[in-house]
Formats: C-alpha cells, sequence, structure tokens
C-alpha cells in the first residue's frame, strides 16, 4: 500500500502534467492564430497613401476623418480608415495576386530619371508608380456588368460638364485589354452607372426630391447582389464606379458607399473618403470628335502681363469675396465676373476683325489661374488651367485633387486657403520666378495625364483613373 506521502506526490505531479499539456495546447493555438492572420492579411499601404490634401504646398487646410460611417454589414471589409488588416470575407486567387502585386511594388527598383515618358518631380513615387502601372497592365481584369437601363446605365454624355464620366465609361467598355468575361477571374467590378443621366432623366425640379435618385441606385445594387455573388463576398470592396454630377456621392452614399468612387465632388466634409475614393478630373469636352480642342498656351517665360485671372459666374460663397478684394482693384490681377463668350477685335496689320474668346485669351496668357470653388469644391477651371499651361491656384479648402494618390501636385500648382484671398496677390508675388518656370514646367509635364485620347494611350486619363482604382483596391 502507497504511503499518503507518495500519493500527495503523484497527485502534484499529475496536476503539473496537466498545467503543461494546457499551456503547450494554449501555445500552439495562438502560433496557428498568428500564422492565418499572417496569411489573410492584405497590408497595402503604397508610399504615403492617405496622404493628406491639405499639405499641398504645406499650406494647412482642416480635414476630418477620411471614414465617415462604419460598415453595417459583417460580411463586408473593413473601411479605409479602419486598423484591422484582415479581410472579413475569405481571400481567393485573385486577392492573393493583388497580395503578390503589393510586395512587388514595395520592391520595385529605383528610378533615377524618366523623362522620356514619365517626369519624376510630379510623382510622389516614379518608382512604385512605374512598378504599380506596369503590373496593371499585366495583371489586371475588369468585368462590366451588363445589368442596368439606358440611359442611366451603359449611355453617358460624353461632352459638357460632366463628360469624364463619359469617356471613361466608353473607353472601359471598349477596352480589349482589360475587360474579361468571366468574372470570377476578376480583380475589379465595374458599374456603368451615368450619375448625369440620371440627374436629368429622373430628377423632379419641382418637388426637388433626391430620394427617387437614392432609391435608384439602390435597386441597381440589389439586382446585381441578388443575381450575382460578387458583391456580396467582398461587401462591394472590389467594385467601382465613375460619377462626375454635383450629386453622385449622394446619389451612391447608401449604395454604393463600400465601393470603390471615382467622384469630381471629392469633399471631404461631404462623404468622399480618402484611400478609397478617387477624385475624377473635371474635364470640360467641347467636342466628342476633338478632346483636344484649343489644348496649349503661351510658355511660361513670356507671360508676364497679368499675374493672376478668374472669371465666373457667382455660384457659392467664397467668389463673392474674391471679386469684392480684388475685381478692378489691380491692373496685374485679371479677376472678373462672368466673361462674354467672344469678343471681336481688328487686327492693326491687316485691318480684318476676328472673334476671340476672352475667357480663352486670359488663361493661355496668365502666370496663374484661380480656380476658386463655387457651389461645390471642385471646378472644371482646375483642368482648363493645365490645358492651357497656366499655373492653377487651388482655392478650395476639404477638395482633394484629382490622382493625388500619385501625383505631387506641389510641383504644379499652388494651394492658397480660403482666408488668404486678401492676401492673394502677396502670396502669388512671393513665388520666386524660378519657381514659377519650375511649376509651369510641371504643369506642361503632367498634361498628357490629364488628356482624353480618341482611342486610349499608354498614361493618359483614362489608364490614370483606372490605375487610381487599382491603387486604392492593393490598398484594401
Amino acid at each position: 500500500m502507497e504511503s499518503p506521502n507518495l500519493l500527495m506526490k503523484k497527485k502534484a505531479w499529475k496536476t503539473k502534467a496537466s498545467r503543461l499539456v494546457l499551456l503547450i495546447v494554449g501555445i500552439l493555438v495562438v502560433f496557428s492564430v498568428f500564422q492565418i492572420q499572417n496569411l489573410n492579411t492584405i497590408n497595402l499601404s503604397f508610399p504615403n497613401p492617405n496622404h493628406s490634401p491639405a499639405s499641398v504646398n504645406n499650406k494647412p487646410r482642416s480635414t476630418p476623418s477620411s471614414s465617415s460611417s462604419a460598415r453595417k454589414s459583417n460580411d463586408a471589409p473593413p473601411s479605409s480608415g479602419s486598423k484591422s488588416k484582415i479581410p472579413r470575407w475569405r481571400p481567393s486567387k485573385v486577392d492573393e495576386e493583388l497580395v503578390k502585386a503589393k510586395i512587388e511594388i514595395e520592391n520595385s527598383p529605383s528610378v533615377i530619371n524618366d523623362e522620356q515618358l514619365l517626369y519624376p518631380p510630379i510623382f510622389r513615387n516614379i518608382s512604385a508608380f512605374k512598378r504599380s502601372y506596369q503590373l496593371m497592365e499585366e495583371m489586371l481584369k475588369v468585368y462590366v456588368y451588363k445589368e442596368g437601363d439606358k440611359p442611366v446605365f451603359h449611355q453617358p454624355f460624353l461632352s459638357g460638364l460632366y463628360a469624364s464620366e463619359g469617356w471613361f465609361m466608353k473607353q472601359m467598355k471598349e477596352s480589349k485589354h482589360f475587360l474579361i468575361d468571366d468574372p470570377s477571374k476578376a480583380h475589379l467590378f465595374y458599374i456603368p452607372f451615368s450619375s448625369v443621366k440620371l440627374r436629368f432623366s429622373m430628377y423632379n425640379a419641382e418637388t426637388h426630391n433626391h430620394k427617387e435618385l437614392v432609391n435608384y441606385t439602390k435597386s441597381y445594387i440589389q439586382l446585381i447582389s441578388s443575381k450575382y455573388a460578387f458583391w456580396n463576398r467582398t461587401g462591394g470592396a472590389d467594385h467601382f464606379v465613375a460619377a462626375c454630377h454635383d450629386w453622385a456621392t449622394s446619389e451612391t452614399e447608401q449604395s454604393m458607399k463600400t465601393s470603390l468612387r471615382a467622384l469630381c465632388n471629392a469633399d471631404v466634409h461631404k462623404g468622399f473618403e480618402i484611400g478609397k475614393d478617387i477624385s475624377l478630373p473635371t474635364t470640360k469636352i467641347i467636342e466628342e470628335a476633338n478632346p483636344h480642342l484649343n489644348v496649349g498656351g503661351k510658355q511660361s517665360h513670356k507671360r508676364n502681363t497679368t499675374l493672376a485671372f478668374f472669371a465666373g459666374k457667382m455660384h457659392g460663397s467664397l467668389r463673392p469675396i474674391l471679386l469684392k478684394y480684388w475685381e478692378k482693384k489691380d491692373p496685374k490681377m485679371a479677376i472678373f465676373g462672368p466673361l462674354p463668350k467672344t469678343i471681336k477685335t481688328k487686327n492693326s496689320e491687316t485691318n480684318q476683325t476676328t472673334k476671340m474668346s476672352p475667357y480663352l485669351h486670359y488663361m493661355r496668357n496668365s502666370k496663374y489661374c484661380i480656380c476658386a470653388r463655387g457651389y461645390e469644391v471642385f471646378s472644371p477651371r482646375v483642368m482648363e488651367a493645365i490645358y492651357y499651361d497656366c499655373v492653377p491656384v487651388l482655392i478650395s479648402d476639404n477638395f482633394v485633387p484629382p490622382l493625388f494618390q500619385v501625383l505631387n501636385w506641389s510641383e504644379f500648382s499652388v494651394t492658397v486657403p480660403e482666408k488668404d484671398i486678401p492676401r492673394l496677390k502677396q502670396v502669388l508675388m512671393d513665388i520666386p520666378n524660378q519657381r514659377y518656370l519650375e511649376l509651369g514646367r510641371g504643369v506642361r509635364e503632367v498634361k498628357k495625364h490629364f488628356l482624353w485620347n480618341t482611342k486610349p494611350v499608354k498614361y493618359d486619363l483614362f489608364h490614370m483613373i483606372l490605375h487610381s482604382v487599382w491603387f486604392n483596391r492593393l490598398n484594401q
């Protein structure tokens, strides 16, 4: 018979052994979870991915948090502002391809000089951009939904103030390089939606009710999410839309909030999410057959007469302030309200009378072109200034400049806080002439990235917008 002391010792050893087994099991469980997290994490932050546009030109500007609302669905991915790096959907083969692409971009070789195609100073990280663009061309596959009734879907405007969404839709649907018929192999899903056609076909000006527009986009998402599994798999995180109307943000806020939205009205105070949404350039197209009409202007070193130019209607509260301080106050400050479309001029040598656009004349001859917000933060003047080789001056707090994820706007524009309008001339005069000439070169170099071509070419606006969508998808 065993002694009581021996029995107590055996009992103690059994207790210690049990605790040791539990400890080992616990360590194995923690290690397994850690490994799973490492495998499933999609950490796709490019260099300075959430660099706020407020820091352009080192001018302070207030910007709220980029995440304005929490995701409601448990199946939806975390918002761009979420600290979680673990996707809430099961990673697929295309997700793994995106992770590999991100790793390649992070380890991209340095590009010191590439002036034949790209001008390094206008890019935040020319090396990362070149590798990212190359991988986009090699890998990216986009599925375009065929669902949706015309004219709101599949039939956009190709001219006018909001032409960007139309040109992108046209060239995306015609792309033989990026489109794929098998949605299971797609990295991105494009919703061919026209915010402008929705506004003009469904909005009732008498009731001023936007509910119908919101419900229309909601019904479309309900259609594709019930018919296909792709929206539900990621909560719409791999879907994207390009919409240029002022109301596009509110039209898509309830239905497409989780998707990648390319929006002209890139206002961080009205739902635009930095890191997820894309700032879409507002390109005013006069002739569909000739999107480059009137492009070009006087060389920077020959622009000596007019320091700054603005002309336009008194939309919003800021423009009246601009005119209050500068209209007819200084001969070097050409600040006007609306100008006539054309005026007659006489050639002193030939004595012939011709018509000219005073707006184009000032754009092509002024050193700086003032891009002051109207009712909304965006303005077609930003792109017009670049098209006419005039350095744009952005006066629009909370505006996210187009393609700012990859472009360094401080190298081809000037940002002035709205509160500094009384000091506008002094701010511009304080810029040394050599620096102005550098900005002028930046404008000329960046222009090709903001041009539509009848057939897309490398690094043009179609490809730059698509790259921004690809860029933000990688960062999710």
